[in-house]
């Protein structure tokens, strides 16, 4: 069985280093569990790390997809095990818990690939009008997780509400390893967490996370991110550059209280 070293943990809280300084220890790549980081242009907000920071450790599943395209958990479990498969040993490090334990473990994913001329259906919409149909079709959908300008993905959920009548991730779990794996969890006080979290959007902000995501709005692209989608009210004129920015420490803390909760609940880990 191929082995895995799994470096998770909730946001800010030092994956990077961590898995970079394990990486050059034990001559690794780094795969990147993250479902934003796989977007080219999509930098400062995700917190890619720099070539600086890489110090010459190659990583995979970064800057791999355009922005307008869609990218799933079952990609990433697909590109993950190809890279997994060809090592005797392989390094993970992401906070997007469900891309990780979908790559160890055995999900299995019951809807079809995403059919290309789907999307013709519904030219005569408008993204509102999209999202209201979603919406009528299937009143479970979190709205918090679904923006009705993320055109690509409530094409992708219609899609699959029409071919399996059930959510948009449908999967089978039979928590089966397939991968003899050891998890480092990462933690540390909530509000030193915190504090780390406000210093590196104010850091983020500082190097020119507002033009990144002016160029994206530019484009008609809204990622459905924390650090871009707080910014679109900006552009708009409906709340002021402080406001945008408070909100985005306030979500990103809100995404690592959930991620502590996740990684607790789903994932055993030996620290």
């Amino acid at each position: 069985m191929k082995r895995v070293i799994v470096v998770v943990g909730p946001t800010a809280v030092g994956k990077t280093k961590i898995s970079i300084e394990l990486a050059k220890h034990y001559n690794l790549d780094v795969i990147s569990g993250d479902s934003v980081a796989v977007y080219k242009g999509l930098d400062i907000g995700s917190a890619k790390p720099t070539l600086e920071e890489m110090d010459g450790v190659k990583h995979h599943l970064i800057s791999i997809m355009d922005p307008h395209e869609t990218y799933s958990v079952a990609d990433f479990q697909r590109e993950a095990r190809k890279i997994m498969d060809q090592n005797e040993l392989s390094l993970i490090c992401g906070g997007t818990g469900l891309y990780v334990q979908s790559a160890i473990y055995n999900y299995e994913f019951n809807a079809s690939k995403r059919n290309l001329d789907y999307s013709k259906k519904f030219e005569g919409y408008s993204n509102q009008e999209l999202y209201d149909l979603l919406l009528s079709k299937d009143s479970n959908i979190d709205k918090e997780k679904l923006h009705p300008n993320n055109r690509k993905r409530v094409l992708r959920a219609l899609e699959v509400l029409e071919e399996l009548n059930t959510s948009i991730h449908s999967f089978n779990n039979k928590k089966e390893k397939l991968y003899d794996h050891f998890i480092v969890y990462l933690k540390m006080p909530r509000e030193r967490l915190y504090e780390r979290i406000n210093k590196r959007v104010d850091q983020m902000i500082a190097e020119g996370l507002v033009a990144e995501v002016k160029g994206l709005y530019d484009e008609g692209i809204f990622p459905h991110a924390i650090g871009y989608q707080e910014l679109v009210p900006y552009f708009e004129g409906l709340i002021s550059l402080g406001m945008a920015i408070e909100e985005i420490k306030k979500n990103t803390r809100h995404l690592a209280k959930r991620q502590e909760t996740w990684f607790k609940n789903q994932m055993e880990s030996n620290f």
